[in-house]
């Protein structure tokens, strides 16, 4: 493993701001002030290149700092001539000015602290090509969606990674449809300080005002014929008295219509069922992981969203830096989503080849450093279901700031010589590994040089100050070097107040300072620290969101200015450590194959990912750079067939809320096709009376008026009522999922995806089995009510299992064969690949099928006897699948024979199909080829049965037997 390759080292760059007197009594009392970013000296001798004839050097330097911000950024010369002339201290030509070194000082500490503001607008650059697809994306949506008649508020999501510049394209977007009232509304006041940055320094603004709760200019004194931005938190704005009311002096929020507002760090399942969680401010140390299957059943349909608010608009903009969550709950359809991902940003930046300069090229790389800490440190704490090693109790404490101390101390200072290569425990081992040993964050030179300024990312309040008071020990002399900033507690501050300290802690100049931040939860998202180069993730965060949107942070791209205008690329890389290797590469499986939707293969997803995102693992033995099989043997070895199962019975395969149950009511086809099952009879009833009685609840709450003791009640039990009757629909369409495993066993087409099996090989048996036509199962897929990408990740695993158990008994009639998922087949080698490592417990398959629902028929009923499903014997024996202990008869399918087909290899000739075509499928029966989408990766041929029309992939269908010519 290459050091230069992962870890670059830093420019030497120095940006400095110089000052300067000629010694010609002609010029005495000026003082010549510049920048430089090669060197002082050699910068003011290049101005002198010819030498006196008494050898004597022309001039005395007698200014000399440096011109970084504490945040990363640096300053140039022209700032400091401003501040100057604003001192009364005007040029006498270019660069010379009449003042002293004290007077020059003191422009420069003024410019440095930034405590004055500069008002000359500095910032022109453009939108870089994504921000403009946005913009141009949700223009265009917002438009048809005010033509339609009885449209709600049209809403828009940008679900794009941090370091997108979705300030900047926000603004843009504003200004582009002519929009001048906008609000921001906040989950996360610290990101502030970014909005404000953008509107009061870009040239494209001018002229527009910015009002939040610490701005000098309020609503009233805000010149209304220009542009004016709102921002502030739910607290900030929607906040309520003691009565429920609004509060007197937000009242101006509430009576004005907004163009525009825009949810800023929003995410799935933000908004909660308890107002008070919405409008009261969060305890930003308070890291609980939203638990995704506990919402989508109490609350997802029910909760409190953006139409409970007390405020008017036309549109509204969310903003979100988790990419996939909004998406798979079904909040938003494919129309209402703009995507940018962490793998687009790198492509970007990988092909870019146009003049000008690279827009990408300072947005660095992130590369995953996971390590298996050794068994002497570990085994103290080795907890849960598979024995993994809990970071959570390992770096648990007690205690409150001076006095907080870790419970396993001991232990944690192994840790600490750990990661700077100084335990003794790994000593004889690194002497045996030569080369190869482990590079740990503080031993290897190039990393000790890049991890200047890092984040350590703990459980708890106590933990941080732990920390804290372990590093000041006599015996961590090492890491005295470094400023150690506790961003933790009610005494760090919120939002913006807890980001000062910190980036106060780094001057006066970053480049040379070295800062060590500790949070649980603090400026984890939505701030920019430019010298922050690596994450050290020391908590257990189950959801990868959570654990990315944090990563995310050591991204932010740090240049400095340069000599001739040019800028130089301080941060080519940044890093993640994490220390439970099997925790991490499974946030790398779930992150990176819910990034593409549109791809259905989980080793591409994550090799793609892991192309922009290298990850080199330490398992103890040797440390190397790990791919994409490996990284999803990894991390599903530890999954239960239990857990499997239960997937089926997931909240989250449905979706329930007002508007999918309005996407039903407006479809005929979709609500006659539900109500044909026994049960759903009364569905349009049902759902008329939730979505009424739900408006009705959200309006009065809305209003925020005193209600009545007897208003309450009546309200309360209304509410009761249509959450009631929307968990029994949603019940029901669950018990529906439960049943795809069901089909899954009785049908013998595995060469196919499953949607393939169902819609066009086997629509009898599916509609037997779940009581569906396949043409509404479809209906019902594509207006959002089942979740089609977690059904596609049910599958692949519950195949998996089916192949263990079956390949037990010796026999593995499907062996070769490609594999399906949902609605994607891997080749069979791929498949193999994907699950080689993963070791079935045979005994498990057993108890996830107990696990399941019963499936007997009263469970659903069909109006015709002949629909009703009475399963084979097949169903049994494929459910009770014995113990380890006993090698059992081998148990085969009950179904009709394979239907011989041509390989999908077989490539033949077939431009002779064209549309008018006459051909034939095993169930639909002759067909006319309608119309012919050629494309090299995935053709489409769309043939007419009668009045319904089919389509098929072009030219696979023929190839393998779904269609033939006579």
């Amino acid at each position: 493993m290459a050091n230069k390759e992962f870890f670059p080292l830093r420019p030497e760059t120095q940006p400095m701001i110089y000052a300067y007197e000629d010694s010609n009594p002609e010029y005495r009392g000026l003082l010549k002030v510049g920048y430089t970013a090669i060197g002082v000296e050699q910068r003011v001798a290049q101005q002198y290149p010819t030498k006196r004839p008494d050898g004597k050097i022309p001039y005395r330097i007698v200014f000399a700092e440096s011109a970084m911000y504490a945040d990363g950024g640096n300053f140039s010369d022209h700032d400091i001539h401003r501040a100057l002339a604003r001192r009364g201290f005007p040029s006498e030509g270019g660069e010379w000015f009449r003042c002293t070194v004290k007077d020059l000082r003191a422009a420069y500490i003024a410019v440095r602290d930034r405590v004055e503001n500069i008002e000359n607008r500095t910032r022109d650059f453009s939108m870089r090509p994504e921000q403009k697809e946005a913009v141009s994306k949700t223009i265009g949506y917002f438009k048809s969606a005010a033509k339609e008649k009885g449209v709600r508020t049209a809403k828009f999501l940008w679900n794009a990674k941090m370091r997108f510049g979705k300030t900047f394209a926000s603004y843009q977007l504003a200004k582009r449809m002519g929009l001048s009232k906008i609000l921001i509304l906040t989950f996360k006041p610290a990101v502030q300080s970014a909005w404000e940055e953008d509107l009061n320094t870009h040239v494209d603004f001018e002229g527009w005002q910015f009002i939040s709760r610490t701005s000098d200019l309020t609503w009233e004194a805000a010149d209304k014929s220009r542009p004016i931005v709102c921002f502030g938190s739910f607290q900030d704005f929607l906040g309520t008295n003691n009565s429920g009311g609004i509060k007197a002096k937000n009242e101006w929020v509430h009576t004005t219509n907004w163009d525009l507002v825009i949810f800023d760090e929003y995410h799935f399942g933000a908004w909660r069922e308890n107002a008070k969680k919405l409008f009261e401010m969060g305890d930003e140390d308070d890291y609980e992981a939203l638990d995704l299957e506990k919402y989508a059943k109490d609350e997802e349909g029910n909760a409190i969203n953006e139409s409970w608010l007390p405020i008017t608009t036309p549109r509204y903009l969310y903003l979100s830096g988790t990419p996939f969550r909004a998406i798979n709950s079904g909040e938003f359809i494919e129309d209402q989503i703009y995507n940018w991902t962490y793998s687009d940003e790198q492509r970007a930046k990988e092909n870019w080849t146009e003049p000008p300069d690279n827009p990408y090229a300072a947005l660095p790389r992130m590369v995953m450093m996971t390590y298996k800490i050794p068994d002497s440190i570990r085994q103290i704490v080795m907890q849960g279901e598979f024995d993994e090693f809990d970071l959570n109790v390992f770096f648990s404490a007690e205690g409150k700031n001076d006095q907080a101390k870790f419970k396993y101390e001991e232990y944690v200072q192994k840790w600490l010589d750990l990661i700077r290569g100084a335990y003794l425990g790994t000593t004889t081992d690194d002497l045996k590994l030569g080369a190869k040993k482990p590079e740990m964050p503080y031993s290897n030179s190039r990393l000790l040089s890049i991890l200047t300024h890092t984040i350590w990312f703990l459980p708890n309040v106590a933990s941080c100050f732990a920390m804290r008071n372990l590093i000041r020990q006599k015996n961590n002399t090492f890491f005295h070097d470094y400023t150690v900033n506790v961003c933790a507690g009610s005494g760090a501050g919120i939002g913006v107040e807890a980001l000062a300290p910190v980036q106060k802690s780094m001057r006066p100049d970053p480049l040379q300072s070295k800062t060590i931040t500790l949070t649980c939860g603090k400026l984890t998202t939505g701030v920019t620290v430019k010298p922050w180069t690596g994450i050290f993730m020391l908590r257990n965060l189950s959801s990868p969101e959570t654990y990315f949107q944090a990563a995310f942070r050591v991204q932010s791209p740090w240049e400095v200015d340069v000599d001739a205008g040019k800028r130089e690329i301080m941060k080519r890389e940044c890093y993640i450590f994490d220390f439970a290797l099997d925790r991490a590469l499974r946030q790398i499986a779930d992150y990176s194959c819910r990034l593409d939707v549109n791809e259905g293969n989980p080793e591409k997803k994550v090799a793609e990912f892991i192309n922009f995102l290298p990850v080199i693992a330490y398992d103890g033995s040797t440390m190397k750079q790990i791919n994409a099989s490996d990284v999803l043997d990894i991390a599903m070895a530890g999954t239960s067939a239990t857990l499997l199962a239960r997937r089926w019975e997931s909240a989250l395969l449905v979706n329930v809320d007002n508007d999918t149950l309005a996407r039903l009511m407006a479809n005929e086809d979709a609500m006659r096709a539900l109500m044909n099952i026994e049960g759903f009879r009364s569905l349009n009833t049902e759902i008329n009376d939730i979505i009424i009685a739900s408006e009705k609840v959200k309006k009065a709450k809305a209003k925020g008026e005193k209600l009545t003791p007897k208003e309450k009640k009546e309200l309360s039990a209304e509410e009761k009522e249509y959450k009631s009757k929307r968990k029994i629909i949603q019940e029901k369409l669950i018990k529906f999922a439960t049943r795809i495993p069901i089909f899954m066993y009785l049908t013998d087409f595995r060469e196919y995806s499953l949607k393939d099996v169902i819609t066009q090989l086997e629509p009898g048996l599916f509609k037997r089995v779940t009581g569906l036509d396949v043409k509404d199962f479809e209906l019902l897929v594509s207006l959002g009510v089942f979740n089609g990408g977690l059904m596609n990740d049910a599958v692949y695993k519950f195949k998996r299992y089916e192949d263990s158990s079956l390949s037990y008994t010796g026999i593995d009639k499907h062996a070769g064969e490609a594999v399906g998922g949902y609605d994607t087949v891997l080749t069979r080698e791929e498949y193999d690949r994907l699950f080689g490592s993963q070791q079935i417990s045979v005994s498990e398959v057993t108890q996830a099928f107990d696990d399941l629902p019963d499936t007997d028929n009263d469970r659903f009923e069909s109006d015709n006897d002949e629909d009703a499903v009475d399963l084979p014997p097949v169903q049994k024996a494929a459910a009770q699948r014995p113990s380890s202990s006993i090698k059992p008869e081998p148990v085969l399918s009950q179904t009709k024979p394979a239907i011989a087909m041509a390989p999908s290899s077989q490539i033949g000739d077939y431009s002779f199909v064209k549309p008018g075509l006459t051909v034939h499928h095993k169930t639909f029966g002759e067909g006319k080829v309608v119309k012919i989408v050629e494309d090299k990766r995935d053709g489409k041929i769309i043939v007419a049965f009668g009045k319904a029309e089919k389509m098929f992939l072009f030219p696979g269908a023929l190839q393998d037997g779904f269609l033939r010519v006579d």
